[in-house]
């Protein structure tokens, strides 16, 4: 059974001060599109969390088998991402959550992450961290946690549920700062494209 991946798309860039963080290029390529390419390498179906089908970000995905998840109630926070597109997901044993702008992960981060259960197979999630030992992203959970997503309110995201099983939770360790740094000003973006050329 491949493991879907579930892209939390649906939140305002209200830092970027108009821009929107998701559409900038990065190689070219819409970050948001670039992400879901990323996450489509990993075999299994990926859904992308958005304010609603008619979504300017949703024109970046056009060509793509990426389902799309509206979140009419996107202004509570990234817990009405997660409670819609858990919900949304197919029958599977696992799924990976991811944030579109953290824009260092690369397919091998995400294939880190799915392959962790076989080093760790207690853990009912499992955590992309810095290379110094740091929890980020991408994170895998296991299904049997589905549940729990149905109650989650405001913008931590997935903390709570995290929290409630610390003692199974596997870092996975990633190069550099790549499972924490994302995207949310201009001059995080300069600072990017600086450090990275793209």
């Amino acid at each position: 059974m491949e493991t879907p991946v579930l892209i939390l798309a649906a939140g305002r860039s209200s830092r970027m001060r108009g821009a929107d963080k998701l559409l900038q290029p990065v190689g070219g390529v819409p970050l948001l599109r670039r992400q879901v390419l990323s996450a489509m390498t990993t075999g299994g179906p990926v859904l992308v969390a958005l304010p609603g089908p008619d979504d300017p970000r949703a024109a970046v995905l056009q060509g793509l088998p990426a389902v799309v998840v509206p979140v009419p109630d996107a202004a509570q926070g990234m817990s009405a991402s997660l409670r819609r597109g858990v919900l949304a997901l197919p029958d599977c044993d696992r799924f990976l959550v991811l944030l579109p702008d953290l824009a260092e992960l690369a397919p091998e981060d995400l294939r880190a992450a799915l392959d962790a259960p076989a080093t760790a197979p207690d853990a009912l999630i499992w955590r992309g961290a810095t290379e110094d030992g740091k929890p980020g992203h991408p994170i895998l959970f296991d299904a049997t946690l589905r549940p729990e997503f149905a109650d989650l309110t405001g913008d931590t995201g997935g903390a709570p549920i995290i929290a409630a099983h610390a003692d199974r939770v596997h870092l996975v360790p990633l190069p550099g700062q790549r499972a924490r740094r994302d995207l949310d000003t201009p001059e995080d973006w300069d600072r990017f494209r600086r450090d990275t050329g793209l």
